[in-house]
């Protein structure tokens, strides 16, 4: 383990939302639900062990759950999204993501690391995989892919602890078991091409990594619970 009490990150701001019918837009025979639009939050607001207070996701199987609580984006990515797509107003809550946050890249969040945020803890889970919402929001068929394709994606976290938050606070690093798995690092894993059998096993067995991540690479890597089972032991024993 190592603890660095030193680094710090800032909620900019804080974003909630319902799913809703969205608009069909140039395909009115596909009619789709989402809770990608989000409203900012101005004042205190709740986390709970799955959502903020007043979020909500409407596809259940890929979005949401334990895993996937709350959606963090860093700041810093809008300059470049708005030179990518100068259409488009970027700005604090427009991936969707629940907090936006200052000072912070997928370069310097690791997967496990816990956050103290007042009364409330957090800890990193996994990147964030866009899917095709993001893209039909903004009508952009590519920026899904470039998501992927920048590593420009935020993170999600799981909620060690529950309690409330607000905009302006600052976010204090306690605890970074795994300063090797950067987001950075799980997201170059998951989008490598060609694929590493050899990385995919061993993010895997990144213990505070997410089910479903841990799920997909050793599918993809043609190994088994057993294979993965044998990569977390070796872990253990210091064997990497």
């Amino acid at each position: 383990m190592t603890a660095a009490t030193d680094t710090a990150f800032r909620i900019v701001s804080i974003h909630v939302g319902r799913p809703r019918a969205m608009d069909a837009g140039d395909d009115p025979g596909k009619p789709w639900t989402s809770g990608i639009i989000k409203d900012r939050v101005d004042g205190p607001i709740g986390v709970g062990r799955e959502n903020l207070d007043g979020d909500g996701q409407a596809d259940l199987v890929h979005h949401g759950g334990v895993d996937k609580a709350v959606l963090a984006y860093p700041a810093v990515h809008f300059p470049f999204w708005k030179q990518e797509f100068p259409d488009v107003q970027w700005g604090d809550g427009t991936f969707g993501e629940n907090l936006t946050i200052a000072e912070a890249d997928e370069t310097r969040v690791c997967i496990g690391d816990v956050f103290e945020i007042g009364d409330c803890v957090l800890q990193v889970s996994q990147p964030r995989q866009p899917c095709w919402k993001l893209s039909r929001r903004w009508r952009l068929p590519k920026l899904a892919v470039r998501v992927q394709q920048t590593r420009r994606t935020g993170w999600y976290f799981r909620v060690l602890s529950t309690g409330t938050i607000r905009p302006g606070q600052s976010m204090h690093l306690t605890r970074r078991d795994y300063p090797e798995f950067t987001v950075a690092f799980a997201n170059d894993v998951m989008f490598a091409k060609p694929r590493d059998a050899a990385l995919d096993l061993r993010l895997a067995a990144c213990e505070a990594l997410s089910a479903s991540w841990k799920k997909t690479l050793t599918t993809r890597s043609g190994g088994s619970e057993s294979d993965h089972q044998s990569s977390v032991d070796a872990r253990l024993r210091g064997d990497r």
